[in-house]
C-alpha cells in the first residue's frame, strides 16, 4: 500500500526523475508551453509553481534600489538567495533571468495557479494520455497580440 506517499515515480529512480523534472521546468519556462504525458504534466505543475512563486516573492532590482543602508543589503541578500534556490531547478541562465524579470512581473498580482494542463488526446505509438502544460497568462498575451485579419469587401463594377 502507498498510503501517505506523495509524488509519482514514473518508472524512474530518484536521480533520473529529478534530472527529468529540472529539464522540463527549464523547457516550460523557456517555451511557455510543452507537450508531455498527462502524469508528467500534473507532477511538473508543482515544481514550476514553486519556482515561479520563489521568483515572485524575491525583491526586484527596483525595490532594492529604492531601499538604503541595512535594508538594501538584506534585500539584495534575499534576492541572491532566491536566485540560488531557483538555480536548483532551472538549468539555463537566460531562462533564470527571464524568470526573475518577466515572469516575476507578469505573475506579481496572481496568488498562484500559474500553469494550466490541457488534455491532448493519446500518443499514437503507445496510446499514452498526452497533455499540454502552459503558463496561463502567456496564452492570453499571445492571443491578444495576434491581429484579426481585415476582410475587404469587393465591390462589383
Amino acid at each position: 500500500m502507498r498510503h501517505r506517499k506523495s509524488g509519482r515515480k514514473l518508472g524512474r529512480n530518484s536521480s533520473h526523475r529529478k534530472a527529468m523534472f529540472r529539464n522540463m521546468v527549464t523547457s516550460l519556462l523557456r517555451y511557455e508551453q510543452i507537450r508531455t504525458t498527462e502524469a508528467k504534466a500534473k507532477e511538473l505543475r508543482g515544481y514550476v509553481e514553486r519556482v515561479i512563486t520563489l521568483a515572485r516573492r524575491a525583491p526586484s532590482v527596483a525595490q532594492i534600489e529604492a531601499l538604503s543602508g541595512e535594508e538594501q543589503s538584506k534585500a539584495r541578500a534575499a534576492r541572491v538567495h532566491a536566485i540560488r534556490r531557483a538555480r536548483l531547478w532551472v538549468n539555463d541562465r537566460e531562462v533564470l533571468r527571464r524568470l526573475f524579470g518577466d515572469y516575476a512581473d507578469r505573475f506579481a498580482d496572481r496568488p498562484g495557479g500559474y500553469t494550466r494542463v490541457i488534455k491532448a488526446g493519446r500518443r499514437p505509438g503507445d496510446n499514452a494520455p498526452m497533455a499540454i502544460i502552459e503558463l496561463v497568462e502567456a496564452v492570453a498575451a499571445s492571443v491578444a497580440s495576434v491581429e484579426e485579419p481585415v476582410s475587404e469587401e469587393v465591390t462589383a463594377e
